[in-house]
């Protein structure tokens, strides 16, 4: 930003975002608090005339009701993140105007009932009839509602969410880290995810703090309202000679109209409080979720009106009171009822016209779907947007990732049920095959134990369709405890979305077909078209350029630097067009980005070597050209091995690479797949001149 742009923002004042839009503050907004503070501690120090302290308890007043609106039309607690701040406010400045109000009543009380405002004055007669016992008593009830029943019950549900907040955090983060891995969200959604658990616990914490001040404040009215009647009955009678039922009249009666004054707008700010701490559910506010909930299950209104009807009709009951709401309940109950059926009529599918059946035609013939997806007919609703279902929504950002690691853009996922799976079943198939299938629960959580949870959770025992680790499904109540405990808790469309991900990144060289190939080929013409156009077809045909990059995906190497890859197919396509030569040559230039791929970015590689011997022996039966094979023995063995190093490598944290000559590389990597599966083996001219290599297990040794 420019200073002259500085300068302007400084000048206009402070800002804010609110719904995507920032907001620019006036200037004066930025004292409007330290000014409103200053205040009110002036409130209690400085007299104020009945106008004043008039339109200071109308603006109390208004002011809790409010915050109590703005609470009740909250989405979200986090929403309302300054309601600590406004609670602790509005507590000093009914304290301010109690201060204020008591030093008028005792120094004016003995010149009428007016003497403090006509606020204080019609609380006190029109509330309570100018009756003392019946204010005291009214007082009294106001107090233990708002301080033994709304603040306690405040006051113990933020301390207990903060706690499960504090406890949830290392979780959270967990399956924020889960999904930002699985290409679910990105970075920004990450940071903003993070904020949030930040926020939560903070504000938690706060409002546990913040009850304490409503609190303190309903004990600081009682006694304010004993000092006041106390005080002023002994400067009545004492210092103006009032007889003691002038000085009642007088003094207790303004006594007990500021003590309601006050105490009705703090009843009003613990009653929002404790709609703020008690939410569940971010979709609708609170008068939303009571029309939704409470007022949507037309059995329980229809018995609820059966249930006053027969209170109605027994002798001695009210019959017209308890009649005419049974039957509002009852109407209410059958138009409920009746709105239900109309809208699953409209969502059922019109009869199909049935005629004679055709002849069969070309339309008759689907092809085979490249990657499909089929559910169970429980899954359904994770599919469909209308039932709240976000696994399309995934799936793409499932394909997006992927286009963005492997470096093309994979097929569409065609997703259909099938009636023949269990009902909470799934299945992947690539070119109509089944390559993994698994079982998910709508509606439970999936908590994944990475290796280090701390406890075990009560629910079905499983394994990770993806990874294979422990698993256990269970209620989202659970979620909480679970993330606390260690483990990774994801719902059943992230456990469909990451499966499938798996599973492409296993089979990408499957996925890429012709047309794939093709359209790589035209998104290189895009910024390189003339490498593009001199390699292939005039140099090789695109059927190779395609078996060539199905060779690096099927070594797991990441095809994204394609115009490195065009550049050396370009320099050696004209000597020879064998797609395995093609592959070792494009593979030696890529080789720093295919280590850094497998080790990340190290200056030392720790590997896997063959023990000389048996190296000269894999390299004399799988060299091209060798005259004998190897021995099934000596290959089970070489296999064992290499499983074994693998799960030694990866059990000490380091990537499982195998080091072999160039003339084999290819040739042991096909042998040891099926063995491990997650060993990479790099030949000795794919290593970088400016990385050193640490020998970490050696193949063959002898113990």
């Amino acid at each position: 930003m420019t200073p002259a742009a500085t300068a302007a923002s400084k000048a206009v004042g402070p800002s804010f975002r609110m719904g995507g839009v920032t907001v620019q503050l006036p200037p004066w907004q930025a004292l409007a608090v330290p000014v409103l503070i200053v205040l009110m501690l002036a409130m209690m120090v400085l007299p104020l005339p009945p106008l004043l302290l008039d339109l200071l308890f109308t603006f109390n007043i208004g002011l809790a009701i409010v915050v109590l609106l703005v609470s009740s039309y909250t989405v979200r607690p986090l929403e309302f993140l300054v309601f600590p701040s406004v609670l602790l406010m509005t507590t000093l400045m009914r304290l301010s105007l109690n201060v204020a109000s008591t030093r008028a009543v005792l120094m004016h009380g003995h010149t009428g009932t007016d003497a403090a405002g006509k606020v204080i004055e019609s609380f006190a007669h029109f509330l309570i009839g100018g009756n003392f016992a019946v204010g005291v008593i009214v007082f009294a009830i106001l107090t233990v509602i708002n301080f033994v029943v709304v603040t306690k019950g405040a006051g113990r549900i933020a301390e207990v969410s903060a706690r499960f907040a504090l406890d949830a955090m290392p979780g959270k983060q967990m399956a924020i880290d889960a999904d930002l891995n699985a290409g679910l969200i990105d970075q920004h959604e990450a940071k903003r995810r993070r904020g949030e658990v930040s926020q939560e616990a903070d504000f938690y914490g706060s409002m546990d703090g913040a009850s304490k001040f409503v609190r303190g404040d309903a004990i600081a009215g009682i006694l304010i309202l004993f000092i006041n009647v106390i005080g002023g009955l002994a400067i009545g009678m004492i210092q103006h000679n009032l007889s003691i039922s002038q000085a009642a009249n007088n003094y207790v009666l303004l006594a007990i109209g500021d003590a309601l004054v006050a105490q009705i707008p703090a009843l009003v700010i613990s009653v929002a409080a404790g709609l703020i701490v008690s939410r569940v559910g971010n979709d609708d506010d609170v008068g939303g979720q009571l029309a939704k909930q409470l007022f949507s299950v037309p059995r329980a209104l229809g018995l609820s009106a059966c249930v006053l009807a027969l209170f109605g009709a027994v002798p001695g009951m009210p019959h017209m009171v308890f009649l005419t709401f049974a039957g509002v309940t009852g109407y209410f109950a059958w138009w409920v009822g009746e709105r239900e059926r109309r809208a699953k009529l409209a969502e059922a599918p019109a009869p199909e016209p049935q005629g004679n059946a055709g002849e069969a035609s070309w339309d008759d013939v689907s092809p085979v779907d490249s990657l499909g997806l089929e559910v169970g007919y429980k899954l359904i609703a994770l599919v469909d947007r209308d039932s709240g279902g976000d696994l399309l929504t995934r799936i793409k950002g499932v394909r997006k990732k992927f286009a963005a690691e492997v470096g093309f853009l994979p097929p569409a996922v065609h997703i259909r049920d099938n009636l023949e799976l269990r009902p909470a079943s799934y299945r992947i198939t690539l070119k109509g095959v089944m390559v993994g299938e698994s079982e998910v629960f709508p509606g439970m959580m999936l908590a994944i134990d990475p290796g280090h949870a701390t406890q075990q959770l009560a629910g079905p025992k499983t394994t990770d369709p993806a990874f294979g680790l422990a698993a256990t499904w269970i209620d989202e109540r659970q979620r909480d405890n679970a993330q606390a405990s260690g483990y990774t808790v994801v719902d059943a469309a992230t456990v469909i979305a990451t499966h499938l991900h798996h599973l492409m990144q296993l089979h990408a060289a499957r996925l890429l077909g012709r047309a794939e190939a093709q359209q790589l080929l035209e998104h290189l013409g895009s910024y390189a078209p003339k490498l593009a156009e001199d390699v292939v077809p005039k140099l090789i045909t695109i059927a190779v350029f395609q078996k060539v990059l199905q060779n690096l995906l099927d070594e797991a190497v990441h095809i994204r630097d394609l115009r490195s890859i065009l550049e050396v197919l370009a320099e050696h396509g004209a000597r020879t067009q064998d797609p395995v030569e093609l592959t070792r040559e494009v593979r030696v230039a890529l080789a720093p980005s295919i280590v850094q791929q497998v080790f990340g970015p190290v200056r030392e590689l720790s590997v896997i070597a063959v023990e000389p011997s048996l190296e000269n022996l894999i390299v004399q039966s799988l060299a091209p050209g060798a005259s004998s094979a190897l021995e099934p023995g000596v290959a089970e063995s070489l296999m064992a091995a290499a499983a074994d190093a693998t799960r030694a490598q990866e059990d000490a944290g380091v990537a499982a690479c195998l080091l072999a000559p160039d003339r084999v590389r290819a040739a042991l990597a096909r042998l040891l797949k099926k063995s491990a599966p997650r060993l990479r083996v790099l030949g000795h001219s794919e290593i970088p001149e400016n990385l050193s290599i640490r020998i970490g297990r050696i193949i063959g040794e002898t113990k």
